[in-house]
């Protein structure tokens, strides 16, 4: 059983470190703000159109900051739990939920 965690460790490492290559983008406002992140959720690019930067739409920018934001990171979750899903199976026994 020690030897199967340990290779389910050594796998979620392969896993956690292919996925700082992925790549997902999402945008809002129509391009306003685009938003690129890796496989791991984290931003590596965030661009906001010039038309953007005004006092006048400070809120419109936010929300848009945040939709976008989101939208990339539900993109990148999915990313996440099938590259999960594709390496779990075969490495622990069939527990209802956990892959």
């Amino acid at each position: 059983m020690l030897g199967k965690l340990n290779e389910v460790k050594k796998t979620m490492d392969e896993i956690k470190s292919r996925l700082d290559t992925v790549t997902v983008d999402s945008e809002a406002g129509e391009g306003a703000v685009k938003v690129i992140m890796n496989g791991n959720k984290k931003v590596t690019s965030l661009t906001v159109a010039d038309k953007m930067l005004t006092p006048e739409r400070k809120v419109e920018l936010e929300e848009f900051l945040v939709l976008a934001v989101n939208r990339a990171s539900e993109k990148a979750q999915q990313v996440s739990e099938s590259e999960m899903k594709a390496a779990g199976k075969g490495l622990l026994p069939n527990i209802p939920g956990l892959f």
